[in-house]
Parts: structure tokens; sequence; C-alpha cells
């Protein structure tokens, strides 16, 4: 065998050699995605705006942030139970539910590893009416075509809540369709049904489109059924969509609400739960600008109000370095 066969062969070697002594930088990169809603909601601004702030530190970190459409609430609970999302933004009432294996969660029992991570943005529950549905309260829907929300999202568990402390059923209307969010001022403006139940942080575009393209009116959403749902669960609250956010709508319009949520796994390792939170409230002047929902943010609040599961320790680790906890 040459010497200079022998040479190649060493120098082949330790090139693979090298090669292979790299690969483990490469496998650190991690990947975690956010699931949202749908893509005109304030859900999907939130996530984005979240993975937004963790990506421009991730030649540091080593995380990249992807976020998901999905069908909302109750669905992104469920997919960070299966293991398929990493993080998910909830309705803080589902987030108690989720918790306490009530409500929709008693089938399949509490979602043990669900764990809080921040609360975002209020959410009252709006209903918007076509201008010619002449609809002046909620209960003027009684056989007409309601759309009630897609099967997983919140807004749709908490509709079929409001329906049984009224005392009605889906059957009360004239059509019950399951439209996604997406699709519900379209639906509206072109007069396939007379109104909508939407749960979501204001201004949204998603309210504000159908305002502006075919007069929709908001519509009031106080009355015993309510009223029996704030007096019951403390996730609840009365609210005013404040007067003049919407063209048309010049007045403040009572309903009541809950708040946004952040929520992850207790399987997602605590280092990435740090430097996510870390990301948001080091650059927090920011974030609250990325939509007009989150611009009054108090941190302090964002670490208690509307948490029912427990704090994941990533979270807790950075908290309490603040002094918020």
């Amino acid at each position: 065998m040459s010497r200079a066969f022998v040479f190649k062969a060493l120098a082949a070697a330790a090139a693979l050699s090298g090669a292979l002594a790299s690969a483990p930088v490469v496998a650190q990169q991690k990947f975690i995605t956010i699931g949202t809603g749908g893509v005109t909601g304030v859900y999907y601004a939130a996530g984005g705006a979240i993975c937004r702030l963790m990506n421009k530190d991730r030649a540091r970190h080593g995380i990249r942030c992807s976020v998901e459409s999905t069908g909302g609430s109750v669905a992104n609970i469920n997919t960070i139970r299966s293991g398929d999302l990493d993080f998910g933004v909830t309705q803080s009432d589902w987030q108690f539910h989720a918790t306490k294996g009530s409500a929709t969660f008693q089938k399949d029992g509490a979602v043990t590893d669900l764990r809080a991570v921040f609360s975002l943005h209020p959410e009252p529950f709006t209903v918007l009416a076509r201008k010619e549905a002449n609809v002046t309260k909620f209960e003027d829907f009684k056989g007409k075509r309601f759309n009630i929300g897609n099967p997983g999202s919140g807004t749709r568990a908490s509709m079929e809540q409001l329906l049984t402390a009224m005392g009605w059923k889906t059957s009360d209307f004239s059509l019950a369709s399951e439209l996604k969010a997406d699709e519900h001022g379209a639906a509206l403006c072109d007069n396939k049904i007379d109104g909508f139940f939407y749960g979501v942080g204001h201004p949204s575009a998603n309210i504000q489109d159908p305002i502006t393209t075919c007069g929709a009116k908001l519509v009031p959403l106080a009355n015993a059924g309510v009223d029996k749902l704030v007096k019951e669960f403390p996730f609840y609250a009365a609210v005013d969509i404040p007067g003049g956010l919407y063209p048309g709508n010049p007045s403040p319009t009572r309903t009541y609400g809950v708040l946004a949520t952040f929520v992850t796994s207790a399987k997602v390792p605590d280092a990435t739960v740090y430097e996510l939170v870390k990301a948001v409230f080091e650059n927090f002047d920011e974030f609250k600008k990325l939509h007009p929902a989150l611009a009054n943010l108090d941190p302090k609040k964002m670490v208690k109000d509307g948490v029912s599961a427990p704090m994941h320790p990533g979270a807790v680790k950075y908290y309490k370095e603040k002094g918020w906890l």
C-alpha cells in the first residue's frame, strides 16, 4: 500500500470525523409550534408576534418558532395534550375546564400536563347581526340563521354553554351553521346567515370587515342566562365593547367575556419556556405594538389573571427573577 494512499485515507477519515463531530451542533436547533386560531383573528396575530420576538434571538438560543392556524382554544389544548403542539392560545374558561376535566373535557378527563405561561388580551363575546335582520338583542335571533362556531373552537364551546344557561337549543335557530371564524363575516354579508357569535379581542379585522362591507351591527349580550354564567364562573366577567371602535356603532355594547391565555405542556423543557417568556417581556414595548388588542397589557396582571392551570416552571423562573411572583 503506497504512502500517498495512506495519507489520503487518513485525510478522508479526519474529514468524516470532523463532520460527525459537528453534527450535534446542527441537531441543537429546536423547533416549537404555537397553535392559534383563524388567520384573521387576534390569536393568530398574537402567536405571530411571540414567534417574531422569539426568532429575533434564534442565533443565541437555537429555537425556531412557527405559528399554525388551528380550530381555536379547545383544539389547541387537545393538540398540546397529544404532543403535536408545543404552545397554544386558549380562552381562560377552557384553560379552567381542561385543568378540572369539566365541560368539554369531561369525557377524556383533565389535561394533567397543561401548564400556564401568561394571559393576554380581554376577549368579549361579540355578536354581529346583518343590518337587514332587524335584531336589537340576542333573543331576536330565535328562528333565524345563526353561526354557532366551528367544533373545536372555544367560541363554539362557549356558545353551547350560553345556550344551556338560556334554556335554548341549537334547534331554536332556523339554521345553526358551523363556519370557522375566517368564514362567518363573508357569510353574513352574502346573506347566508343573520348573525354570529365570536370570542375575540378588539379591535379585530374579523369584526371590522363585515361592519365596513355590509353595515353589520354589534348586538348586546345581556340577559338572565349571561347573568347566571357570570355569577357561577369566576373566569367570566361583564364587559363593554367600547363605543366608536367600529363605524356605525357609536355606543358601548354590553356583553361578557374571558381572557385569552397562553399555555404549554409540562413536557416542554424549562429552558424553552424561559426563553419564550424572556423574548416577550424583554421586548415588551415592541410586543404591545404588534397588534392593537395587545396595547394595554400589564406584565404583573398577565402572570396572574385568567391563570388556572399550574404555571410552567420555566415561566416561574423568569417571573421570580423579575419580582412578579
